[in-house]
């Protein structure tokens, strides 16, 4: 296994994932989604989880999120084993160190930009106009200080997916968790997405990327590639691709 560069060698793990298993009941059979994963994500690291249709992608992005826990085997989210918390820790835990994008958005319609971007800060009971402040601040960061009063039908799907973006960064988490982020866009917009991810992760940021396209983890720093939900190959990427884009 080919080790990471020294800055982030030496880094610690931010999740760590140890001999897990996760299996699922179909009818009378138990069929592993997991085999056995024992992965260590260290801080300040843009990975790519990759790997084809069936191969354990989503199972693996639910555990990474901390959203589902292990039939066996254990998760830690920085040093805290989930199991060992109660839900309501568990959700306090995820909801300041991990923001997610998804696929298809996941926008609430009848909500405006700035307001979709406001919901976690709401759970989080921040006050008013320190939370609006800092939504609009988001926003304008990802290219949007102009549309933050529309609503997701009024966006282009690369607006929406900032929206999206931005919602996942309000929070100010250490981890970005991103599910498929340009599955939805064609390929100028979607370049813009991976240089906004890109450029967060210059910033400090811990990039977490689950993907299909291997063209798309070629602009992340390691691959974790899975096939038959086991891991079969995690490397640095010696090609990285930079993207550049104005967005």
């Amino acid at each position: 296994m080919a080790a990471v560069t020294k800055a982030r060698k030496d880094a610690s793990a931010i999740i760590r994932l140890k001999d897990v298993w996760k299996i699922y009941r179909m009818g009378e059979v138990d069929v592993p989604a997991l085999r056995g994963v024992s992965v260590d994500i260290v801080s300040g690291d843009f990975v790519a989880i990759i790997g084809a249709s069936g191969s354990g992608k989503s199972t693996m992005m639910n555990q990474v999120g901390c959203l589902d826990t292990p039939t066996t085997g254990t998760i830690t989210l920085k040093g805290h084993d989930i199991a060992g918390l109660s839900e309501s820790e568990l959700a306090g835990l995820r909801g300041r160190t991990i923001g997610f994008i998804f696929q298809q958005y996941n926008l609430i319609p009848s909500l405006s930009a700035l307001q979709n971007v406001l919901l976690p800060l709401e759970i989080q009971e921040m006050p008013d106009s320190e939370a609006h402040r800092r939504a609009e601040a988001t926003l304008a960061t990802v290219g949007l200080a102009d549309k933050m009063h529309n609503l997701p039908s009024q966006l282009s799907g690369g607006q929406q997916q900032r929206v999206s973006i931005a919602r996942s960064l309000v929070g100010d988490p250490e981890i970005i968790l991103a599910d498929e982020p340009t599955g939805a866009l064609d390929s100028v917009t979607g370049h813009e997405v991976i240089a906004i991810l890109q450029r967060l992760w210059s910033r400090g940021k811990t990039i977490i990327m689950v993907t299909h396209d291997m063209h798309l983890a070629q602009y992340a720093h390691t691959h974790v590639e899975l096939k038959d939900g086991k891991v079969i190959r995690m490397e640095e990427n010696r090609k990285m691709l930079k993207a550049e884009a104005g967005a």
